[in-house]
């Protein structure tokens, strides 16, 4: 009895001594997201209930940001809402469906052209604010000497220059294709590894299956292999298409011209950063917060596997 006991406590202290371990090295982890991720979001959470014009103390006003938002707010209804759906439409999950295809395309390449293609295809998601600057502007530029007004001008597209960076009609499409060039992240580099990791074998055994073409190999062997690569890749996209208001803002300034390309990111740095409307623009942070949190739910429902 005695020497069972002693089992049983030693096996005890093990455990206990493993979780302290555990514990320990969780701790930086949890010590930076609650400073850097869940701190934030509970003071933006707090101020949206108040007015804050970061100079005077804020002043509890309860849903008021809220309503003025859904009632009272017509940029935001009218413009701003429906260019942040279009874009995250169009940008994340059309850019998910393209580094799906352009990650599928690499993976059947040899080593050499593959990691030059996929380095090519990921960097402008590393470069996207000078290539603001340095590359698309130029394209863009309102006048004779932009290259895509001299190129129109050649082919006898067009008579006189377009003014594209000040015209509401073609500044949304300009940022949209400007966000699918730019949208082959992190998402695109793990779908890629998720497809070159997965096991040979199964193939062959969809071959003798009678799996008989690539496109059925995609269907029922690559795509439900790699589930949790996919979901990663998802979230990635759903919250870089939310979240991306750094295109139009260097394009266009803030907020754009007739507000043709305001994003809801826009939005919220013109109320907080240029109107110091701090309050209200925390509120539509909350609401961002929980758009992309509901698409991120979709997401997750459809990747996850069933047990």
């Amino acid at each position: 009895m005695q020497t069972e006991n002693k089992k049983r406590g030693s096996k005890t202290g093990r455990k206990s001594l493993f979780n302290k371990n555990g514990y320990l090295f969780v701790a930086p982890y949890g010590l930076l997201f609650c400073i850097f991720i869940l701190m934030p979001v509970i003071i933006a959470v707090g101020l949206s209930f108040t007015n804050f014009n970061t100079i005077e103390a804020p002043k509890f006003i309860g849903l008021l940001n809220y309503i003025n938002l859904i009632t009272a707010d017509e940029t935001f209804m009218q413009f701003v809402l429906p260019n942040t759906v279009k874009y995250a439409l169009i940008v994340g999950v059309g850019g998910y469906v393209l580094a799906f295809l352009l990650a599928w395309a690499l993976a059947n390449m040899t080593k050499g052209p593959r990691t030059i293609f996929a380095l090519i295809l990921y960097s402008p998601s590393m470069t996207t604010g000078v290539a603001m600057s340095v590359l698309w502007k130029i394209m863009f530029t309102g006048d004779q000497t932009g290259y895509i007004n001299s190129w129109l001008m050649n082919i006898g597209a067009i008579d006189e220059p377009i003014i594209w960076l000040s015209n509401a009609q073609y500044l949304l499409p300009i940022v949209i294709i400007i966000g699918l060039w730019s949208s082959m992240g992190v998402g695109f580099l793990a779908i890629l590894a998720g497809i070159l990791n997965i096991d040979e074998s199964l193939y062959e055994a969809a071959a003798i299956d009678g799996v008989k073409n690539r496109f059925q190999e995609m269907i029922y062997v690559t795509i439900p292999s790699m589930k949790p690569q996919m979901l990663f890749a998802a979230v990635m996209q759903i919250v870089g298409a939310f979240q991306n208001g750094q295109i139009s803002t260097l394009l266009a300034g803030n907020p754009t011209p007739g507000y043709a390309a305001q994003l809801i990111v826009n939005h919220i740095e013109d109320y907080g950063f240029i109107r110091y409307e701090m309050g209200y623009a925390a509120a539509v942070s909350v609401v961002l917060l929980l758009i992309v949190q509901i698409f991120s739910s979709v997401s997750k429902k459809l990747f996850t596997e069933k047990d």
